[in-house]
């Protein structure tokens, strides 16, 4: 009986660790590229026994980590089908910012025990050699933030790391590097680190569009969440929110946020306010000050938005203009023309208070304006704006 309870306990989470950082999806939405090229330039590597180096770019929250070990976990499972050893460490060089506690992560890959102080990187370095030629693999090793390292002056490891077998004769090279940075290393080597990584081995990430994030977000969910747990207006919603900074991290973590706020509440699904409310207490741009700002006019603008998108993700500016007009009556205000209620929006919107987004009419017709909150629950922001207009 207490199985099947924990089975049940949850109405929205089936598998939350879906939701984690660490966690790596087998399919990789949206970097598809950045991996192909990776397999292109690593072929090699598993079919002829050679080194390769590469280097992967880009923003905060764009894939590179995640792509890097997808990438390395594939590899892996390549190289076992084609009988060749592929081993692979992680290291994150913002944790390990010195060339010493770089190479004990890479020694203690091998030997856990080894131990962390007494030994020049010089005799680490043989140490790992040993290892490596033990076990005959070949080892890819992944720096993340490299940046904070090179910065640090360990341009020396980078070296020795990308020429690990340059004095070997014969036989199939042991050592492979990736570097993964939000700024662009290359530029920060020295003539000769950085000759060893050829710049066409730059693999570029850019910011996730609203769209491809709404993607991530609904792939990620149907992984961690029972069916019918959060809708396509939620996720697109989750979607619009994190476009703001194109950080895939970001959206994952509000989806995680509005699905546990979802369950405090008992609910049966996540609702837009959950979404809202997971914003507010993520990254919120909102504040009383921001509110108490505004004139009685845009107070009624934002009061007629929160009360007309109720429990939806998004509502058309006609549907608020009409709220409007009866707001304005409620507290003995003489509404404002059409152009004039237009302009408050687009103030609003500047503020960060509210979002908007043109959708077009897909018989080629109009196009519609759609209004959302991203930042604050539309009962919370009703409740202020009520208490705040005299």
């Amino acid at each position: 009986m207490k199985a099947q309870y924990h089975e049940r306990s949850s109405r929205i989470f089936k598998d939350a660790s879906k939701l984690s950082f660490d966690y790596v999806p087998e399919r990789l939405v949206h970097r598809e590229a950045q991996l192909a090229k990776l397999w292109m330039l690593f072929r090699p590597v598993v079919e002829q026994g050679t080194s390769q180096t590469a280097f992967l770019n880009g923003p905060v929250g764009t894939g590179k980590t995640a792509t890097s070990k997808r990438f390395c976990l594939d590899l892996v499972k390549e190289a076992q089908g084609k009988e060749r050893a592929i081993d692979f460490v992680m290291v994150n060089c913002r944790q390990r910012n010195t060339e010493s506690s770089v190479l004990l992560r890479l020694v203690t890959h091998f030997d856990e025990h080894f131990p962390d102080r007494g030994f020049s990187s010089a005799e680490m370095l043989r140490s790992l050699r040993k290892h490596i030629e033990k076990r005959r693999i070949h080892l890819v090793i992944v720096l993340d933030e490299a940046d904070v390292l090179i910065r640090r002056g360990a341009g020396d490891l980078i070296y020795h790391l990308s020429r690990f077998d340059e004095e070997k004769v014969g036989g199939k090279a042991s050592v492979s590097l990736i570097l993964v940075s939000q700024r662009y290393v290359l530029d920060m080597l020295d003539a000769a680190s950085s000759s060893t990584f050829k710049r066409a081995n730059a693999v570029m990430f850019d910011r996730y569009s609203a769209r491809e994030l709404s993607d991530i977000v609904s792939d990620r969910a149907s992984l961690a969440m029972f069916p019918d747990a959060i809708g396509p207006e939620c996720i697109d919603l989750i979607g619009d929110i994190a476009s703001e900074f194109g950080d895939a991290r970001f959206a994952i973590e509000l989806l995680e946020k509005a699905g546990m706020l979802a369950e405090e509440e008992s609910a049966e699904f996540v609702t837009a306010e959950h979404v809202r409310a997971a914003k507010a207490l993520t990254y919120s741009v909102v504040t009383e000050s921001k509110i108490e700002e505004l004139d009685k006019q845009r107070k009624l603008v934002l009061l007629s938005i929160a009360r007309a998108i109720k429990g939806e993700a998004y509502v058309t500016t006609g549907e608020v203009e009409k709220v409007y007009r009866v707001v304005a009556e409620e507290f003995g205000e003489r509404a404002r023309a059409h152009t004039q209620f237009w302009a408050y929006l687009q103030d609003l919107a500047n503020e960060g208070l509210i979002s908007t987004k043109v959708v077009g009419d897909s018989s080629g017709g109009g196009r519609t304006t759609y209004i959302s909150l991203p930042d604050i629950p539309a009962r919370v922001l009703g409740e202020r704006l009520e208490s705040s207009i005299h």
